[in-house]
């Protein structure tokens, strides 16, 4: 996957789509990372990002579960 980085706001007029995961497939959770976990939050599924050891819920601040 390519990697840009950006140095000021991004916008978009068409949305944005991030990688999609299942708690069994995470991948590494590196910092900065952000992803869409399908199972997490009870079968909901959250956003989520890596913070260089686990993804974290953006919903709780928790460990993804």
């Amino acid at each position: 996957m390519a990697q840009t980085t950006f140095s000021g706001p991004v916008k978009s007029d068409n949305g944005f789509q991030m990688p999609s995961y299942t708690l069994a497939t995470l991948p590494t959770a590196t910092e900065g990372l952000v992803i869409y976990v399908s199972n997490a939050s009870s079968g909901v599924g959250t956003i989520a990002f890596g913070n260089g050891t686990v993804f974290i819920d953006i919903k709780t601040g928790l460990q993804v579960a």
